[in-house]
């Protein structure tokens, strides 16, 4: 799969299930611009995942409900539960190396994690 663009219409409906990587972007902005081939190459050899692009100059809401401070940020989801979030571009193979931690985590224990922080 491509990557696909998430806005606040079409988000819950890329994200609630499976696998999803975000990169939050803007045109205007040179290291957005460097990681996007990066991104792109990920989404063509991760066919199973989404890989979404936020421009956060148009979505501005999901940029605030994800606190983007700086961008490029990079946020995955994995079965609605946002279980990363970092600004900056990363590397190609700090990218597989996040994709490969993501597809490793045992999401009951990580939904058991998070109740007990809510307690």
């Amino acid at each position: 799969m491509a990557t696909v663009t998430l806005t606040s219409a079409n988000f819950r409906e890329h994200t609630d299930t499976g696998i999803a990587i975000i990169d939050f972007w803007a045109e205007w902005c040179p290291p957005c611009r460097t990681f996007a081939p990066v991104f792109e190459r990920a989404s063509e050899s991760h066919k199973d995942i989404v890989f979404g692009k936020v421009d956060t100059d148009a979505e501005r809401s999901l940029s605030a409900e994800f606190d983007v401070q700086s961008i490029p940020t990079i946020a995955v989801i994995r079965d609605g539960v946002i279980v990363f979030s970092q600004p900056g571009a990363l590397p190609a193979q700090a990218l597989e190396s996040l994709i490969s931690q993501v597809q490793a985590l045992d999401m009951d224990e990580v939904r058991s994690n998070l109740g007990a922080e809510t307690r």
